[in-house]
């Protein structure tokens, strides 16, 4: 056997969550990110149609999303070649039945972003010609949340990543994992390497990984989500719709370069593989869409799925594993990662170094302790609410 490549921090997988961790620890350690696949963000990441919203999530992954808007907003000089955020909106949605749920996410919400604006139904078919009198009693938009350009944001982060002299390596599946008191030996589809720190980030894949280190789970649960894409009706201008979503996230759909893009909001337990669309799933995407809306579906241009993992309290899981030493989890992102990902890499990289998260993160209410892998909330299961939930 070849002797192994060196390097002070392993992370494994090279999504959102690898690659950002990666590039916020190359400045000052020698780091090699390795990727399954044979190319970086394959499954989950290249597959988002990622939203910023401020609204979205537990108390914890709402933190962190506004830690990551300055990243966003502002990046660093030569990060992208375009602004990584676009001005979009998020609508929530209600029939006459649900305006209870919309007044209480109103409520909610309004806690955390002053300029909510509720509509009328007559003001929101006005301004998304979609609907008819009877499918939409009432809105609720949220004006500031914006488009994500994932793969200006995944690619910067690569991009950085070697600029900072970091390596990456794809085609590199990790099929052991051992520890000999002061390495870890990662052996793997493209040859052995090793390092004393390995940072698990390898998505639906983590808790695997976990368990080849002997780890204990974290829970992780993958879920396939289902999108497509299809043409708007005629003659309707659809570039300044907002995302709109209907408030018991049964659908939701949005501009998308031309078309609209649409799902059921599926959440269906998988285990981790290369995540394909269901017949079944887009029919009742297509019933659920066409009830709802005036849209119609002839033609379906694009269809995809992808995995969103989830442990039980659906909050990231970044931390020191207590059993693997030097073996630092960055999972469980769920429905969030794309919009946190600053924010979770800079906690992540803080946690590695053994400093405290960084101050903006703490000034938000969030504890290293929220984030560890061994808070008991890790295993009680608990109803996730969206929006302000």
């Amino acid at each position: 056997m070849p002797d192994p490549q060196h390097a002070e921090v392993i992370v494994v997988g090279a999504g959102i969550a690898g690659a950002s961790v990666a590039y916020e620890l190359a400045p000052d350690r020698r780091v090699l990110l390795l990727e399954r696949e044979s190319q970086p963000g394959y499954h989950t990441t290249g597959r988002s149609a990622a939203l910023f919203t401020e609204t979205y999530g537990n108390a914890v992954m709402r933190a962190l999303t506004r830690a990551s808007k300055s990243f966003l907003l502002r990046p660093p000089p030569g990060f992208a070649p375009a602004p990584l955020l676009s001005p979009r909106g998020t609508l929530l949605v209600a029939r006459a039945d649900q305006r209870a749920a919309l007044e209480r996410a109103f409520d909610e919400c309004s806690a955390l972003v002053d300029n909510l604006v509720l509509w009328t139904g007559e003001e929101l078919r006005s301004r998304v010609a979609c609907f008819a009198p009877g499918q939409v009693a009432a809105g609720l938009l949220e004006p500031d949340a914006m488009d994500i350009d994932v793969h200006a944001l995944h690619q910067g982060y690569l991009r950085g990543l070697r600029a900072r002299g970091g390596t990456l390596r794809c085609s590199a599946e990790v099929r052991t994992l051992t520890h000999d008191g002061q390495l870890w030996s990662v052996d793997t589809s493209a040859g052995p390497f090793a390092a004393p720190l390995l940072v698990n980030a390898a998505g639906a894949w983590a808790d695997e990984i976990g368990r080849l280190a002997g780890a204990a789970s974290v829970g992780l649960v993958p879920k396939r989500r289902t999108a497509i894409t299809f043409d708007p009706p005629a003659g309707v201008a659809i570039d300044r719709w907002p995302a709109v979503i209907d408030i018991d996230e049964q659908w939701y759909f949005k501009p998308d370069a031309g078309r609209i893009l649409a799902s059921p909001a599926d959440e269906t337990p998988s285990p981790p593989c290369d995540a394909q669309p269901e017949d079944y799933d887009i029919a009742v995407l297509v019933d659920r869409l066409t009830g709802a809306t005036t849209l119609s579906v002839p033609r379906i241009h694009a269809r995809w799925a992808g995995l969103r993992s989830f442990v039980a309290d659906k909050t990231l899981v970044a931390g020191f594993d207590g059993s693997a030493p030097g073996f630092l989890w960055l999972a469980g992102q769920g429905g969030y990662g794309i919009q946190t990902a600053p924010a979770a890499a800079r906690a992540a990289a803080a946690l590695l170094r053994g400093v405290g998260l960084p101050d903006d993160i703490g000034a938000l209410g969030v504890q290293a302790a929220d984030l560890t892998p061994q808070r008991p909330s890790l295993h009680e299961p608990r109803l996730a609410a969206s929006g302000c939930g």
